[in-house]
């Protein structure tokens, strides 16, 4: 009797568990004991022995009542089921087969009696488990019975004829144990990897929004049968911080993760060896009171590393239901493993947040810019009726450009932050305040007539009139302002913003500094319209040109190619901006000239090269509408042949908002393009909303980090962050990168650092018209001989 209690004790606790969401089943070696019991000692004090051992087994892992009760009438059950189909033989003698097979039918019927009841607590408490639950409950016991019955019977044959044969049978048993714990093990540690990469898979494409983060706290949760699992996340530029929850019950928060304070957290942020475990038997006084504040038996708490200079928190508390009494150290590896998939996960979306906070945000002053501006009124004037009253004021620097060409860029950059903060300092509490380009700045005022946005605007200007330090300088603040007004001048954004740009226009030509819009002053549309008409004379004249910018290799300073951009320098008007004057060609469907008009002067200037025998690629920029045009890809050929020029020598550029533009997706004609032999290169790469699964879909070569990043990153190290996430994505994506901006060494060195395969800005060479690029050549430049396999020399920068 001792002896087969022991067999119990010894095969119930050497167990393989199979978990279905909340519930589970175990699969032990007693079987073996089973045999014995029932031999020797007969079925009533079978199921002594086996209820003994494992109400011993049990208590001493602390199971819950309701499983304690379960099991042990199961034990119960399972010897009753097993001497009844013993009964049915006749024979009892162990040497005769008849026996054996008696044997392993009461077995196979025991064990497939015990699936069959744990299935059916499961369906009861929960739902009906699925096919895999049940083929992995039944299909080993065909195998487990026949060895069971094998040993055992061998066993007892051999102890029939020699009691000695114990001492034979006995470390056979014991190793046999050994086996099946080893097995156990190894099992245990092939779901354990299973289940980190199922996490994996999971949150690779989470999305950057809440639904994403609840995925990622949802794929914690089943992955570890939790009953509840929470994320902490800091405060990230325009979001608050945030608490995700998910649990069993449903509940989406619960007292303890999201406080500061709390000594679990707080005790986890400060660890550095991972996950920390806590259960209720063995923790201390503050512990304990922290699991009770959870309601928790158990839980593990880690920090997540996050780009906002703040660590999360995650923290996992309870196995769910019925599944395992506690976590165990597997468990606890398994969490580390996928810790590192979480913080890859959180890393990747706060990337994507910063990219998309920076689409609508200023750099610089960390503003709305023009576009999220123009939501706002949109929002403000779409939300109510016709005579919804909101009040636009725009406000520009007096003496911006002059202090940029005097001071330079960094002054000038002091002198809007100074700003900004002035306007943010003194206007009223339900202002929008924005910063749109250059040097003008925007206030959006909900709910003011035309009258109190005009006494406001007065108010602004006289607040802000002020002197402030500057590059060691006192220089004087001094706004010119415009000011519009819904629904007086117009019901949509663009037509207030508009009118407010006139109004301002005014203003910097008037004396009081301070001017509202009228008709009168769309004298403006007028030189616009007179402008778009002069167009084409203005190519056939030389009034519009190009001028060159150097883009030199990183690592080697080869000069590897030159971006091509259009300047128009009007009789009349002066100095017409790009921004200006394409944005006209596109209105009025003159672009595609244009284009063809730069191309033309970028293909003549690289075949001259050729004729040099220097090897020198130009870049071209492509409007979004070009792309749209039928004929396009036969234009560029045709260039292409009628200068001589290899198509690899020539990049068109295009912007990340045309790339990603469905038509132009679900059309050829990139694929058409870079069958040419020519390079596509993304500009301004992080002011749209390209994804990388859209990257992976276009012919792109490389990417042009907008300068917005690029232009801090000396200074900033959020800025650094997003510039080296952008090179790294790229490179994974077999892209080259191109960086915008470099206007220092710090910036240049930093990039290179970073892998960043070319350079463009300031630091290199500002943009130059064609003779003085040649100078500026063969002051800075010198020759290399081909490279291998090339039949042109190359140019570099001499340092």
């Amino acid at each position: 009797m001792l002896a087969v209690f022991g067999a119990f004790w010894v095969t119930e606790r050497v167990q393989i568990s199979v978990e279905f969401r909340q519930h589970g089943i175990t699969i032990s070696a007693n079987e073996v004991a089973f045999v014995v019991g029932l031999v020797e000692v007969g079925g009533v004090w079978t199921a002594v022995a086996r209820v003994v051992a494992a109400a011993v087994v049990l208590a001493s892992s602390r199971t819950p009542a309701a499983k304690f009760a379960f099991n042990l009438a199961l034990s119960v059950l399972e010897v009753a089921v097993a001497t009844a189909v013993l009964s049915a033989f006749s024979t009892d003698d162990i040497s005769d087969p008849l026996t054996w097979l008696a044997l392993a039918l009461a077995l196979l019927v025991t064990g497939a009696t015990s699936v069959a009841m744990v299935g059916l607590a499961i369906a009861t408490t929960a739902e009906w488990p699925g096919l895999r639950w049940w083929a992995v409950g039944l299909l080993p016991l065909p195998v487990t019975v026949l060895l069971s019955v094998i040993v055992g019977v061998i066993a007892l044959v051999l102890a029939d004829a020699t009691p000695w044969a114990w001492v034979l049978v006995v470390p056979l048993v014991l190793a046999a144990v050994t086996a099946f714990r080893v097995y156990e093990k190894s099992s245990r540690g092939r779901r354990d990897v299973q289940k980190v990469y199922d996490f994996a898979r999971r949150v690779e494409d989470v999305t950057p929004d809440e639904a994403g983060t609840r995925a990622i706290v949802r794929s914690v949760r089943a992955l570890l049968n939790a009953d509840r699992v929470a994320l902490w996340l800091p405060p990230y530029l325009d979001e608050a911080p945030r608490l995700v929850v998910d649990s069993v019950d449903g509940a989406d928060w619960f007292d303890g993760p999201g406080d500061p304070d709390d000594h679990i957290r707080r005790s986890a942020l400060a660890a550095s060896g991972g996950p920390v475990f806590l259960t209720h038997a063995r923790a201390d006084e503050w512990e304990r009171a922290a699991l009770d504040r959870r309601g928790a038996r158990e839980l593990f708490g880690a920090a997540v590393p996050t780009a906002a200079g703040e660590p999360g928190y995650l923290e996992v508390c309870d196995r769910a239901g019925m599944a395992s009494v506690s976590f165990s150290d597997g468990d606890r590896a398994v969490l580390a493993s996928m810790l590192t998939h979480v913080n890859a996960a959180i890393r990747q979306q706060q990337l994507l947040t910063q990219i998309r906070y920076d689409a609508d945000h200023d750099r610089l002053t960390g503003l709305p810019n023009r576009q999220r501006l123009a939501l706002e009124i949109d929002d403000l004037l779409g939300s109510a009726d016709a005579t919804t009253r909101v009040g636009l004021v725009l406000a520009a620097l007096d003496n911006y450009t002059d202090i940029t060409d005097t001071l330079g860029h960094a002054a000038s950059d002091e002198l809007l932050l100074v700003t900004a903060g002035l306007l943010r300092e003194h206007a009223p509490p339900q202002a929008v305040l924005a910063r749109m380009e250059g040097e003008r700045f925007a206030i959006l005022l909900p709910g003011l007539s035309l009258a109190a946005t005009e006494r406001a605007a007065r108010r602004l200007r006289e607040a802000a009139a002020t002197r402030a330090r500057v590059a060691g300088l006192d220089l004087e603040v001094s706004l010119a302002i415009g000011v519009a007004a819904a629904p007086v001048h117009g019901g949509d954004s663009g037509t207030l913003m508009q009118r407010a740009d006139v109004a301002l226009l005014a203003a910097r030509a008037s004396s009081g500094g301070v001017a509202t819009y009228h008709p009168v002053l769309d004298q403006q549309s007028l030189r616009r319209l007179q402008l778009g008409t002069e167009i084409e004379s203005a190519m056939a004249e030389g009034q519009i040109s190009v001028v060159f910018q150097p883009i030199v290799d990183a690592k080697t300073s080869d000069i590897v190619s030159v971006e091509t951009l259009a300047r128009w320098a009007h009789p009349r008007y002066g100095n017409i901006s790009p921004d200006d004057f394409i944005g006209l060609a596109e209105q009025i469907g003159r672009i595609g000239a244009l284009t063809d008009f730069v191309l033309d002067l970028a293909l003549a200037r690289c075949r001259r090269w050729l004729d040099d025998d220097i090897a020198l690629s130009v870049a071209v920029n492509l409007s979004a509408r070009c792309l749209m045009e039928p004929d396009l890809v036969d234009r560029v050929s045709q260039a292409l042949r009628r200068h001589g020029v290899p198509g690899e020598l020539l990049i068109l550029e295009l912007t990340e908002g045309s790339v990603v533009d469905d038509s132009v997706r679900n059309s050829t004609v990139l694929a058409d393009l870079h069958g040419l032999g020519l390079r596509l290169s993304m500009d301004d790469f992080g002011t749209g909303y390209s994804s990388l699964s859209q990257l992976r879909q276009l012919p792109i070569d490389e990417l042009k980090i907008d300068k917005s990043f690029v232009l801090g990153m000396s200074t900033s190290q959020s800025e650094s962050f997003i510039a080296r996430s952008i090179v790294e994505l790229a490179h994974n994506l077999g892209l080259r990168v191109v960086a915008e901006g470099v206007e220092d060494e710090l910036t240049r060195d930093l990039l290179a650092e970073m892998g960043c395969d070319k350079l463009q800005g300031f630091l290199v060479s500002r943009p130059l018209p064609e003779d003085r690029l040649e100078s500026w050549l063969l002051a800075r430049a010198g020759v290399r001989s081909a490279a291998p396999g090339a039949t042109h020399r190359r140019l570099f920068v001499r340092s």
